[in-house]
């Protein structure tokens, strides 16, 4: 898909889904109310909020649109849950539900809730046939949103998340796609009739990631690693996954690494104080590579459809991304972009290019 374009109408279902997030804003509400003490740039990272924005496309120095073509997400991490549940500004079942669920129910020097919303779409590499094409990925489309909760530390974050949505026509994949495409004067994907069908999806993700200075503190010029691991459950992706990135350059912020769109990627957390994203016109640069290698057990994408017969193909049971690129800091700004080499998801296939924008702004 040559571009990004957001629906004005959504499935039922879906909006339903959406009904619950007032309740979900409330935790953070305060935030934006602030209470006057402090300047914006002097202010408390655990009273600060972020907004990130990623979109990824196979158009980035490829021009094709197949496999995995499009996908964007809409990210909201919430402040220090540990701050507003002294001052009792959150309601105690939040704060109670940090102290029940394993993984994220350590000592922490602060907790954040992330709410997103995201749309991910596949196509095979012949867009212009009507006609269904058996070795090759099915058309699919991902329309979801996902509750996580974060349990961070200098050097630490888990994650705890729960994503909910749709597959099949209801995400709206084909809408999509070929209004960007009349738009640009571009073919339209003729092939989506052949979709898989509708299904409720819903996965239950957790991962740990590690940070280590490798050269320096961070300030100035420096570099560290960051590890991480987990696994997916759910009738749309199961998976175990693992990997490492590794970042150098200028003033390195204190948070977990530029990320692609995956589940438990949200690494922009609020962070510390002390972070220098929070000096006013502080600015910082890295250049970053990294792999995230997953043994996949079920891709509804390539698998098809759970309970009912669907297109589907031979899904490969290692598949590795491979990403290299670069990030911005400019005060409480970030801006990454990745270039990543995705290997065979299926056995027909052939690896995959694309590129990754994310845009951040801790407030």
């Amino acid at each position: 898909m040559k571009g990004i374009a957001f629906a004005f109408t959504m499935p039922a279902c879906f909006r339903a889904l959406i009904a619950v997030l007032p309740a979900l804003l409330a935790i953070a509400a305060p935030a934006f109310a602030g209470d006057g003490t402090n300047s914006r740039a002097e202010a408390s990272a655990a009273q600060s909020w972020t907004v990130s924005l990623y979109f990824e496309n196979d158009l980035f120095f490829t021009g094709r649109d197949e496999d995995y073509t499009n996908g964007w997400k809409l990210s909201w991490i919430s402040p220090d849950v540990n701050e507003y549940r002294q001052a009792g500004r959150i309601p105690g079942e939040i704060y109670r539900l940090f102290e029940a669920l394993p993984v994220i129910n350590q000592p922490a020097a602060k907790r954040n809730v992330v709410l997103a919303l995201g749309h991910k779409m596949y196509t095979p590499s012949d867009i212009e046939r009507e006609d269904l094409i058996e070795d090759d990925r099915p058309y699919a489309a991902w329309l979801y949103m996902s509750v996580a909760l974060h349990n961070k530390t200098r050097e630490r974050l888990d994650s705890l998340e729960v994503s909910l949505g749709v597959v099949g026509p209801l995400a709206r994949g084909k809408h999509f796609q070929n209004f960007v495409h009349r738009r640009r004067g571009l073919p339209e994907a003729q092939g989506w009739d052949n979709q898989i069908g509708n299904e409720p999806g819903i996965n239950l993700i957790g991962e740990r990631k590690i940070r280590r200075n490798i050269i320096g503190t961070g300030e100035r010029w420096g570099m560290d690693g960051i590890v991480h691991f987990g696994g997916s459950l759910g009738n749309v992706f199961t998976y175990l996954n693992a990997g490492t990135t590794v970042r150098a350059g200028w003033n390195l912020p204190q948070d977990f690494g530029a990320s692609l769109i995956r589940f438990a990627g949200d690494s922009n957390a609020p962070a510390a104080s002390e972070d220098v994203r929070f000096r006013e016109g502080a600015w910082g640069a890295n250049l970053f590579a990294g792999f995230d290698a997953r043994a996949v057990f079920r891709d509804i994408t390539l698998d098809g459809n759970t309970f009912r017969d669907s297109h589907s193909v031979d899904r490969r049971p290692i598949v590795g991304d491979f990403y290299t690129g670069f990030a911005l800091v400019r005060g409480r700004w970030k801006f990454s972009y990745a270039q990543t080499v995705r290997t065979r998801t299926y056995e027909n296939g052939r690896r995959h290019i694309f590129g990754s924008i994310n845009v951040s702004r801790t407030f």
